[in-house]
């Protein structure tokens, strides 16, 4: 009887054990996975923009942008939402391209991109609890608006407010501005741009959508400090480049440093 109790406890005690070290793992995966992707930016609407489809996904209302930089966020709406044009606010819910790619393809894009499951997937963790037949038609559309444009930056929205800075942040981004307009710009080659290069990938692992890489040839501007400022390319592959990790060594003319008109060769190697 007495040895009886002792395997008893001793198997209690073990289940208890497995479940201590199975549970805290998987409520710290629960977490990161519904820790919600957040932007700032300055709104853009366009009110003549949206198909019926993306009017659905803006719960009824006008195409939405959130531009931060030389990133423009796409923003969809399970709710209606109200944002006006040119004022600043900061987004939480689910970067899709970059949901998509976290969920990863075993084909490694070669069927297609992006994949269908995937794009169920990205809609029910931003909206769960949604009617069915309301997903399908959400990831439907979704994957359309991938597909066409895959750097493209689609954000479904869970939440939006105006950014506590944009009071603070208004008169130095307009100073800012009227000085970069100011600033006079020059035209140069590529060869004699790339030899300015300070850092910044110019070889980088191709995207899921372009599997066999290639190279991009970009046409960008760079300000005064030998930041890229602006990017003139509708090329996928182009819009893709983490250009906020680029310096430059400044162009100097007459004695100040000006912008630069240039090309940036960029090449993707193919996924292995």
């Amino acid at each position: 009887m007495t040895r009886n109790t002792y395997v008893f406890c001793f198997l209690v005690l073990t289940f208890a054990a497995l479940a201590g070290c199975s549970s805290e793992p998987s409520s710290k995966a629960s977490k990161q996975a519904t820790a919600p992707d957040k932007i700032q930016g300055k709104a853009q609407i366009l009110l003549t923009e949206s198909t019926a489809a993306d009017a659905a996904m803006n719960a009824g209302g006008p195409s939405v942008y959130l531009v931060d930089g030389l990133h423009r966020y796409r923003l969809f709406f399970n709710k209606p939402f109200q944002v006006e044009a040119e004022h600043e606010y900061m987004a939480e819910g689910v970067y899709a391209q970059k949901a998509i790619d976290a969920i990863g393809d075993p084909d490694q894009g070669k069927n297609g991109y992006p994949l269908e499951s995937s794009c169920d997937r990205v809609v029910r963790m931003a909206w769960p609890g949604l009617a069915f037949d309301v997903t399908d038609s959400h990831a439907t559309s979704l994957r359309a608006k991938v597909k066409r444009y895959p750097a493209r930056p689609v954000f479904l929205v869970t939440r939006i407010q105006p950014a506590t800075n944009a009071t603070d942040s208004a008169k130095p981004k307009k100073d800012t501005g009227a000085e970069e307009k100011d600033a006079p710009e020059v035209s140069v080659p590529a060869d004699k741009q790339r030899a300015l290069l300070m850092e910044g990938p110019t070889v980088l692992t191709a995207p899921l959508w372009e599997p066999a890489g290639g190279t991009a040839r970009c046409k960008v501007v760079i300000d005064e400090e030998g930041k890229i400022a602006e990017l003139h390319s509708g090329a996928q592959l182009c819009e893709t480049v983490p250009w906020s990790q680029f310096r430059y060594k400044s162009t100097v003319k007459s004695g100040h440093s000006v912008r630069v008109n240039t090309e940036v060769e960029v090449r993707f190697d193919p996924r292995k």
